[in-house]
């Protein structure tokens, strides 16, 4: 919806020439498993082995381990059930995602960073029959594994002798075993995706179990959203790509199906700590981030210019780069040779999405040679919304809809640009089935005509791009694409005695989100003539020891004292949308 044709003169749109995207469109999982088997041969995926020797996948033998671990499952009754998936991207993650949603069962990503006692939380909260883990879990799971009330399978990747002694443990490798056995005598096919708009998945929004919701989305949801990725963002046949991203977050899984589509190289990169020699080995083209590795890569560029020396020449040739691809002659790559080469000599495109990035980070690896595409998306919408076309990219836009959905702006307020801003809203086929066992937050989450409320608040120009302006609901986003969400850290403030109310935000601090406390101390407990100074000093202290109990990304950076109660709806609860 607008509010008015003009448009915003001072964002840059760049241009290059739209290609035919070469991709098949897949309606479920079993579509998948046919499209990706016609690459055959070519590499899937490249991983390093316990001795750090890099191992090859063939597309072939990577549907070949699905249909092996689908037989498995079968066999030993788990077909249908509801199997989570924890541990590092691995191919033995991939292969029992998908293998899983094959057998029409449904699978529950977990973030591997989450303490013991939450996960099992989360495991209790979804009724999980089983469970893969990688090793770095080994042990981890021995309470669960006595007392569980619905976990009865357990499936260490990479099992040590104690693991093995276990109830219920029956390691990945011997599944795919006796599903290669179970082929071989009497051959296994999928079964048909009988209801591709029933359960599929099940995902936590970050948090604890107190907070987190569990959104549950169909394959319906998935996989439209893996076919508008293809459409949508800059993808090749010849691309490779090095995955970085944790794989339980729907950014990072979308865009590794849309990869998987279209037969592109996937590299597992095995360690932060390796990551520029990962490149060195594997000459990635492509790479799929959030904002935080974008500002660190741009920080480490600096950095390694200014200790060789070379940082007025990098000023100088960012220069003359940006004043010759004006006039039409682009000599970035051999400019930037050097710079290039720490990347391992052939990255050409990045796609950014998780967080804002700063739109000069664009414009500096643009005149490098090194394209950057943002994107928008939500984990309620499986997760993609908006893509910035390769084609025709807005700096600081996080481009139109993508082709399975719509997306309009609730609201009454014109902004500056003279469009209408206001919450965004979207509708389609990747909007989630709702929340587990939670019928109010996903009432409250749709709007009384069917759109899912983002709780996002931007606007649309008059070419049907979006802009992303801020939050409207509670929940902050990193610069490294973690959620925080502020009523986790608001029931600490609350247990503190000198502080009446309090609210947490987010706030843009160059880089990076700082999460600001805005506090109404309780007046009451202090003298009549105690200093402004004395009394923020006071809540300080009590927050800073408070940050000690809460992991460092959720902890209070910066504490404003307010000298009213902050304004409320008639039920009490603090209006979000006022704070700043």
């Amino acid at each position: 919806m607008k509010a008015t044709e003009k448009k915003p003169t001072e964002v840059k749109i760049h241009k290059k020439q739209k290609t035919a995207r070469k991709y098949e469109r897949v309606d479920h999982v079993v579509d998948f498993l046919r499209v990706i088997e016609k690459h055959g041969d070519k590499i899937a995926y490249s991983y390093f082995d316990s001795k750090r020797n890099v191992k090859d996948l063939s597309y072939t033998r990577l549907v070949r381990r699905v249909r092996r671990m689908a037989a498995g499952l079968t066999d030993l009754g788990y077909a249908g059930k509801r199997i989570a998936i924890i541990g590092e991207t691995s191919v033995a993650w991939l292969v029992t995602y998908l293998a899983v949603l094959a057998t029409g069962g449904v699978a529950i990503p977990l973030d591997k960073e989450l303490e013991i006692n939450v996960i099992e939380g989360f495991l209790d909260q979804v009724d999980a029959d089983g469970i893969l883990y990688s090793g770095s879990f080994n042990g981890k799971f021995k309470d669960t594994m006595e007392s569980h009330k619905s976990l009865k399978l357990f499936m260490p990747v990479a099992p040590n002798d104690a693991e093995l002694e276990g109830n219920g443990v029956v390691p990945y490798k011997q599944i795919l075993e006796k599903g290669k056995n179970i082929i071989a005598e009497k051959g296994y096919e999928f079964p048909p995706v009988k209801n591709r708009e029933g359960l599929a998945e099940m995902l936590f929004t970050s948090g604890t179990t107190g907070t987190s919701k569990c959104v549950m989305l169909s394959q319906k949801n998935i996989f439209s959203c893996v076919s508008a990725a293809c459409a949508s963002v800059d993808f090749n046949a010849d691309d490779t790509i090095v995955s970085l991203l944790p794989i339980h977050h729907t950014y990072e899984l979308a865009c590794t199906l849309a990869a998987m589509d279209y037969g592109i190289h996937i590299c597992i990169n095995d360690s932060l700590t390796h990551v520029l020699k990962n490149f060195k080995i594997f000459k990635p083209n492509a790479l799929v981030l959030v904002p935080l590795y974008v500002y660190t890569f741009y920080k480490r560029i600096w950095t390694e210019a200014k200790k060789s020396g070379r940082d007025k020449k990098l000023k100088v040739g960012l220069g003359i780069s940006k004043a010759m691809t004006t006039v039409g002659f682009d000599k970035r790559r051999d400019l930037f040779k050097d710079v290039l080469s720490a990347f391992g000599g052939n990255l050409e495109k990045i796609i950014c999405g998780g967080a804002a990035l700063n739109p000069k980070m664009i414009e500096f690896f643009e005149a490098l040679g090194i394209s950057i595409y943002e994107g928008f998306g939500i984990t309620e919408c499986s997760p993609l919304v908006f893509v910035t076309p390769y084609y025709a990219r807005k700096y600081g836009s996080v481009g139109p809809t993508v082709p399975c959905c719509q997306a309009r702006i609730d609201g009454e307020r014109i902004n500056e640009k003279g469009y209408l801003e206001g919450e965004i809203q979207v509708k389609g086929d990747n909007v989630m089935l709702g929340y587990y066992n939670n019928e109010e937050a996903t009432r409250d989450a749709f709007t009384d005509d069917g759109w899912f409320r983002t709780g996002d608040v931007g606007y649309e120009d008059a070419d049907g791009y979006f802009y992303i302006t801020g939050r409207m609901k509670s929940v902050i986003v990193l610069e490294n694409g973690k959620n925080v969400f502020p009523e986790e850290i608001e029931e600490y403030l609350e247990g503190i005695d000198k502080i009446a109310e309090s609210a947490v935000i987010g706030r843009q601090n160059g880089e990076n989100v700082l999460l600001v406390a805005l506090v109404y101390p309780d007046f009451t407990k202090y003298p009549e003539d105690t200093a402004n100074n004395v009394i923020q000093k006071d809540i300080e202290r009590r927050i800073m020891t408070m940050n000690k109990n809460l992991p460092t990304y959720k902890q209070v950076k910066a504490v404003e004292i307010r000298s009213t109660p902050f304004e409320k709806t008639s039920s009490r609860k603090i209006k979000r949308h006022l704070l700043k």
